[in-house]
């Protein structure tokens, strides 16, 4: 800072036309594709240059997984012991070790069978060759007809288990409905292991890897490790970090910056702050941890912005530990995270030595099987003093064994698997897509995260994002009217034709006017030719028949999202909500009688959430339109609150009548038209004999409409005479009528 007020210079142009450009860029796709998504879907929509292609990015995904037919394979362990053991009755404690199911009817995890292993001196392998032949048994999944013909290889399996002792081979098979290719047949094999067959250790193989250290963090590094590592969103992320850099009160110290600036794509570090790390690490941890030279770390963004540093302490001094009380929570996790890994970056490797045992054995001496068993053994922890060292469910510790030591198998598992579709985006693996694919920058990541579900463009279920139907209604709309805007690959482009303009002098006035006239002609020709999402349908497979008439039934989009109607609509009114998978789903009823009129109340879903509902809607005699709102947080239902009293006073806004309610600090004025109009009247400033009629009319009226106390069908109250839910009532799941 000290030398660039030492040597002023003219300000640099084409960064200023760049970021102008960038600007305009933005506020064009933003202002004028967002009221065509409020004619073309619903108002209140929004479209974004980067928002939109990052919002394709997770709705593709779905589609990918809705689409995909899983590959069949097998795989075969088997679980052995040196030495001369009792292998009948270790075969029967395996059975039963895998036997074990946790509360939520889980298997032990691999984790916990390694350690039952290792406190019997045994290890697992994986069958590796079969008669000196590579084994593998796969059966490829048909992507374009997921209904043919399957092939059957449990024959072979059934085979190779023999081959490894196994007797009494049973194969039980269960079909999934809901599975694709040859994931709708799950094969289980099974069998009462020989304790008689031999086997052998053929080959001892371990090898010394290193582990080397992890670069500091840049903006979009930091948002994916503390999403993984502490479970901060994005924005929560960048706020802590903004409040780290902004500087916090120590004692003795006044307010310190404890970091460096947050919003960076650059990994260099200042050589002062490096000689820092390194005079750290020697006192502290001793020579061996220090490299003879400084770490030094590429960035995998070409168009990475030196003007910053990594993001890392401002100073060594305040260790994490000793700012814990001075720290709120959520600042002491992300400080500790980015002190950590900005140590650990300038330490030496950590050293692993991998272990391969090969054992061979079976039936037929002329067609042997090898198995492979491995583990790992850390011999120098290195950079992991500070990272962590990292867990591995499947690491097992293995016995010390001889080469051409006898071993004895005490059992053989065949186990079918099936590979997985392309994993649902985490914010952490959403932020390295976008960062490797050039899309927007990394300060603006948190934002569009953000916006994508404030917008109900996705959802976020278990920490992982899912594409929602008015996400795919509105990329579909926004691909069809701007193919070539919505495509990853221009998007990229654009950036690098934005970096032209700082690094290569470019035009940005002409790069804005090829941007805009294409631009300008797809937007015209949408706003007249494109379709209303609400007028579209689309068929819906044969089995999903019309419940009234029979008919056949097509996908509708609506303010609630997609959902089941009869194709002959508005003949046939019949429409049923829908899962994600597209099926019907059948009406929850509930335990809970309707206030109004004492019939069963409906679950159902709208704009703002779970509700129940009458059962009685949509009858065409003495229909029914009593509702229920559920507490947001305990799920439990809730009483209705009182109707407002309708006062002759007009409002001050818009003329229209008053509305009075007794609120908790009292009577309240508010206008009828709310919320499209927020007028409110201050009541305590009315005349005093006013005031009194009021107070005497809305006693009167709350009287006559009292919150009725909300019971369950056999009479039990659910809610209190304030209409609050009780703390023992039942939440809306758990008053399902199964």
């Amino acid at each position: 800072i000290q030398h660039a007020f030492d040597n002023p210079r003219p300000i640099n142009m084409d960064r200023v036309n760049a970021q102008q450009a960038r600007r305009i860029l933005d506020r064009i796709v933003g202002y004028q594709v967002s009221p065509l998504l409020w004619k073309k879907v619903a108002r209140g929509l929004s479209a974004g240059r980067v928002q939109s292609v990052a919002m394709r990015l997770v709705v593709d995904r779905e589609r990918e997984i809705r689409a995909f037919v899983p590959d069949e394979s097998w795989q075969i362990h088997a679980a052995f012991k040196p030495g001369e053991v009792d292998l009948s009755a270790l075969a029967a404690s395996w059975l039963e070790q895998n036997s074990i199911r946790d509360d939520k009817g889980k298997p032990p995890s691999r984790k916990e069978l390694n350690a039952w292993l290792a406190e019997q001196g045994g290890l697992r392998g994986e069958l590796v060759e079969v008669g000196g032949e590579k084994f593998e048994l796969v059966a490829k999944g048909d992507q374009e007809n997921p209904a043919a013909e399957l092939i059957d290889l449990t024959t072979r399996v059934r085979e190779i288990a023999a081959l490894a002792g196994l007797d009494d081979i049973r194969v039980e098979t269960e079909e999934d409905e809901r599975g694709r290719g040859p994931a709708r047949f799950r094969h289980t094999v099974t069998g009462q292991i020989d304790s008689e067959v031999s086997w052998k250790v053929v080959g001892i193989e371990t090898k010394r890897t290193k582990a080397r250290a992890t670069a500091p963090f840049i903006t979009s590094s930091l948002q994916a490790a503390a999403s993984t590592r502490i479970g901060f969103a994005a924005r929560r992320t960048m706020r802590t970090a903004q409040s780290l850099y902004e500087g916090v009160e120590i004692p003795g110290e006044g307010p310190v910056g404890l970091i460096t600036y947050m919003r960076t794509d650059s990994t260099h570090v200042a050589g002062e702050a490096l000689q820092m790390a390194r005079d750290y690490i020697s006192a502290e941890f001793g020579p061996e941890y220090l490299p003879e030279k400084p770490n030094f770390f590429g960035s995998s963004n070409k168009a990475a912005q030196e003007a910053h540093e990594a993001i890392r302490p401002t100073s060594l001094r305040f260790a994490p530990e000793q700012l814990r009380s001075v720290l709120t929570p959520d600042q002491f996790k992300l400080y500790r995270l980015i002190w950590e890994r900005f140590v650990s970056c300038q330490m030496n490797p950590a050293e692993w030595d991998n272990t391969s045992i090969f054992i061979e054995g079976g039936r037929d001496e002329s067609r042997p099987l090898r198995f492979k068993g491995q583990g790992r053994t850390l011999v120098f922890d290195g950079y992991y003093r500070v990272a962590g060292i990292p867990t591995a469910s499947d690491e097992q510790t293995l016995p010390a064994l001889s080469d051409g030591e006898a071993m004895g198998c005490f059992g053989v598992e065949p186990r079918q698997r099936f590979s997985s579709p392309p994993p649902r985006y985490t914010e952490a693996s959403l932020i390295k897509t976008l960062e490797s694919e050039g899309i927007g920058r990394p300060s603006t990541y948190a934002d569009i995260i953000q916006k994508i579900q404030d917008r109900k463009y996705v959802e976020q279920i278990e920490r992982r994002f899912l594409a929602t139907d008015l996400g795919e209604v509105v990329t579909d709309k926004l691909i069809e009217a701007f193919p070539q805007l919505m495509e990853i690959r221009y998007t990229r482009q654009m950036e690098g034709q934005l970096d032209r303009i700082e690094d290569e002098h470019l035009d940005w006035i002409e790069m804005l006017h090829n941007f805009y006239g294409p631009f300008q002609n797809a937007l015209e020709h949408a706003m007249e030719n494109l379709g209303h999402a609400k007028a579209e349908t689309v068929p819906a497979p044969d089995e999903y028949r019309c419940g009234d008439c029979g008919s056949p039934t097509v996908y509708r989009f609506g303010k609630n999202g997609k959902f089941l109607s009869c194709s002959t609509y508005p003949d046939c009114k019949w429409a049923s909500p829908i899962d994600r998978e597209g099926r019907p789903q059948p009406a929850e009823f509930t335990r809970v009688a309707c206030p109004k009129c004492g019939s069963a109340m409906i679950k159902r879903s709208g704009r703002f959430g779970i509700f129940l509902g009458c059962a009685r809607y949509k009858e065409d005699e003495n229909p029914c339109d009593g509702l229920l709102n559920l507490d947001k947080k305990s799920h439990k239902v809730t009483a209705p609150t009182q109707p407002p009293y309708l006062t002759t006073l007009e409002c001050e806004k818009c003329g229209s009548p008053m509305n009075l309610r007794n609120g908790a600090r009292g009577p309240w004025l508010g206008c009828s038209r709310f919320p499209k109009c927020r007028g409110r009247m201050a009541f305590t400033k009315l005349d005093e004999k006013v005031v009194d009629d009021l107070k005497a009319r809305l006693t009167k009226h709350m009287k006559a409409h009292p919150i009725p106390i909300i019971k369950t069908l056999d009479g039990t109250a659910l809610t209190d005479a304030a209409g609050k839910a009780l703390e023992e009532a039942p939440t809306a799941e758990e008053l399902l009528d199964n």
